[in-house]
């Protein structure tokens, strides 16, 4: 396996042949991948939300399963059932498409909340229940779900609040530029870019990556910075429900995270302060005059503005 830098950088470079200026995106799912944390891609149609879904299967060499979620996809549908064969005279288990190692759940906003409930247990416990009987997911494993927020009253199921706590990240991915756009009129001209990708990196070397990061240091001075950081959300006049301790053990997970795809030992303030909007924004919810007048970006860059971020030069046990 190549060293973390180069292939932090590599993913950069083979997800740049299919979906131009996505780097911050790579860099955040890569992120979400050795923190074993699902990711929530938001944003209009026709952004390449399920394209980078794909294009990081490819580049994984992984198990990719899709859900197209809508008002009539049953728990069953996600979860897997147990059928009678007639010919055997007996039931078998037919697992459902969670039985995987990237689960795309496409528009997840669009299933009833009976079936969005059905990827809670999957997502938190990394197994899955089928009529009393429990089997563990393959691993990796990682659920990518997109949503459409321009549709919000059109047939679609806002997420409860349980449900958007256990996504490590809500990621926008946002419009390109008009010079990213231009290279990607080039490259889609006379090809698919992503039938020429190859495998990078397979599911063992990224269970080792998983393994490496509950090694990743951080100091004392670090780890306050973080703390005063998800104290700040649920002190603020401004928010009615801060984060949660799971959400401060998915916050450590992802700084550690990327201090080693950064090929470093240690966290730093600035991978505590580069994080701390995708990975605690979604889990705020914010008092019925604040939502009148203010987003939660705006809220929590005006919280990391009023915290002062350590010093921090290396680890420093």
């Amino acid at each position: 396996m190549k060293n973390h830098p180069d292939l932090l950088k590599q993913l950069k470079e083979n997800v740049g042949n299919v979906l131009v200026g996505k780097d911050n995106v790579v860099e955040l799912l890569a992120i979400s991948l050795v923190s074993s944390g699902h990711v929530l891609l938001e944003d209009v149609p026709g952004t390449g939300k399920t394209m980078l879904a794909k294009t990081l299967a490819t580049l994984m060499d992984a198990a990719f399963n899709r859900i197209q979620f809508t008002p009539d996809v049953l728990p069953s549908d996600v979860t897997g059932i147990q059928f009678f064969n007639p010919k055997e005279q007996s039931f078998e288990l037919r697992p459902g498409p969670v039985m995987t190692n990237i689960l795309l759940a496409d528009e997840i906003n669009r299933a009833t909340p009976r079936t969005q409930s059905s990827l809670l247990e999957v997502m938190e416990e990394f197994q899955v229940t089928i009529d009393g009987q429990t089997m563990p997911l393959p691993q990796p494993f990682i659920v990518i779900a997109t949503q459409n927020p321009i549709e919000s009253q059109q047939g679609t199921f806002a997420l409860p609040e349980a449900q958007m706590d256990r996504f490590l990240m809500q990621i926008p991915v946002g419009y390109p530029t008009k010079q990213e756009e231009k290279t990607m009129l080039k490259l889609y001209k006379t090809s698919k870019p992503l039938d020429n990708l190859t495998p990078l990196i397979s599911n063992e070397d990224i269970t080792v990556l998983q393994e490496e990061r509950g090694k990743i240091m951080i100091s004392e001075a670090v780890e306050d910075y973080l703390l005063d950081i998800v104290s700040a959300t649920r002190e603020s006049e401004d928010i009615e429900v801060g984060v949660s301790p799971r959400g401060t053990l998915a916050f450590m997970r992802s700084v550690q995270a990327r201090a080693l795809l950064h090929g470093r030992s240690y966290v730093t303030p600035e991978d505590v302060k580069f994080l701390a909007p995708c990975v605690l924004g979604h889990r705020l919810v914010l008092t019925l005059e604040s939502t009148m007048t203010r987003t939660k970006e705006d809220i929590m860059d005006r919280l990391l503005q009023g915290i002062e971020a350590p010093v921090e030069q290396g680890y420093v046990k």
